[in-house]
């Protein structure tokens, strides 16, 4: 073996207690250089590759394979180029699908391929509520990766693709928004209530208005309160009562407090459910609008700032610098029009459930009505999740906080 050469070790097998500290010991002893360590253990089996160089004279060889034969493992060799590898720009995709069948895996390949990308690392972060794969990927035309991706998961409705940038804008991430209605919850707040007063259809009515365009959210909202007009405020207690949180969410923020973000809800709904629903939940910030009441009566007219597409952006904003954060260290959420602005101010913008207009705008967007799903956004892994007891069952959810 010449002095100069980089030889890459690979040795596979069943897994055992001691396989790397075993090798390390004959490279130690060897007066080795090592470059580069991989390993990795999938269904109990072991692959370790290290590129090492070493000083001409020493066995390395033959002592590797040795502890192949006694280990009862593959030892094989391969002479290496000795140039460090050159740092490329890099694309974390994620794959996430009630199912991921092989079909769909080449279907992501094939695009990441196209585009001239070369997949680096695969790994599965989970397969419950939904699966989800990890792909890492250097090179190629990141662009043109991002479109071909994107037109992947149009052509193929039974998984959702994002693709964001790794290294540290993706680590440094430190602050959740979440729009509430249809995504915290799976209800809408003024349709709630409207229920409890009686005129559900007459509010029905004017949603469809705005949203065939003939209304704007400020006329629609204001139009709709106007029917709660002299109603007691008890409505709110009992529409809070019927309140359904989208599955996975306490599980989601759980998750979250947990590895040390900031949560904030930020609402087109009414701050008598999100104040709720921020005690219950130990969110940090919440934001919504207000409705008028006097002498216990709703009085069908709003009090502040109209919470709309702008404002949403605006609190965003106002979050970060509270916490002290840049944007891009925020993650927003959310499923509707109002919410474009409030995704795009962003560092990572996500559409869940959302309509076509929010899905095209946004980083990515899951179709999947698991919130929970949005943790492998992160490159959280479910098993971390599970070992550390976070995982909240939906009866959990409804005996705990309602």
């Amino acid at each position: 073996m010449s002095l100069h050469e980089t030889i890459l070790v690979r040795i596979s097998g069943p897994d055992q207690t001691g396989i790397t500290t075993a090798a390390m010991g004959i490279l130690a002893s060897a007066d080795a250089v090592v470059h580069d360590v991989e390993q990795i253990v999938v269904r109990g089996k072991i692959t370790l590759e290290i590129a090492v160089d070493v000083p001409a004279g020493k066995n390395v060889l033959a002592d590797m394979l040795l502890l192949g034969w006694e280990r009862n493992l593959d030892v094989d060799f391969d002479v290496v180029d000795q140039t460090p590898a050159v740092s490329l720009p890099s694309l974390v995709v994620s794959v996430i699908g009630p199912d991921l069948g092989p079909n769909d895996l080449q279907s992501v390949t094939a695009a990441i391929s196209k585009a001239e990308g070369n997949i680096e690392r695969i790994r599965r972060l989970a397969k419950t509520p939904v699966w989800c794969y990890e792909f890492e990927v250097h090179g190629g035309n990141l662009e043109e990766m991002r479109g071909l991706l994107m037109d992947t998961a149009t052509d193929n409705p039974r998984f959702d693709v994002a693709v964001q940038r790794t290294g540290l804008r993706r680590r440094a991430q430190r602050l959740v928004v979440l729009d509430v209605d249809s995504t915290l919850i799976q209800n809408e707040m003024i349709d709630l209530l409207a229920d409890q007063a009686g005129v559900g259809e007459e509010c029905a009515a004017i949603t469809a208005e705005a949203m065939a365009g003939k209304l704007d959210f400020e006329q629609s909202l204001r139009q709709r309160v106007n029917l709660l007009a002299g109603q007691p405020v008890d409505i709110i207690d009992r529409a809070f009562e019927q309140l359904v949180f989208t599955e996975g969410a306490e599980t989601f923020i759980k998750t979250l407090k947990h590895l040390g973000y900031k949560v904030a809800i930020v609402s087109g709904g009414f701050v008598s459910f999100t104040d709720r629903l921020a005690e219950m939940l130990d969110l940090d910030h919440a934001f919504a609008n207000e409705l008028e009441v006097r002498r216990g009566v709703l009085t069908g007219e709003l009090t502040g700032r109209i919470i709309d597409r702008e404002a949403k952006a605006d609190l965003l904003a106002t979050l970060a610098e509270t916490e002290g954060i840049d944007p891009a260290q925020v993650v927003a959420v959310g499923d509707g029009a109002n919410d474009l602005d409030m995704l795009a101010a962003a560092g990572l913008g996500v559409a869940f459930c959302a309509k076509q207009v929010v899905r095209e705008a946004a980083d990515a967007s899951l179709s999947s009505p698991h919130l929970d799903a949005i943790l492998f956004l992160l490159g959280v892994r479910r098993e971390e999740v599970v070992a550390d007891s976070l995982v909240v069952s939906e009866s959990a959810i409804l005996d705990t906080t309602l």
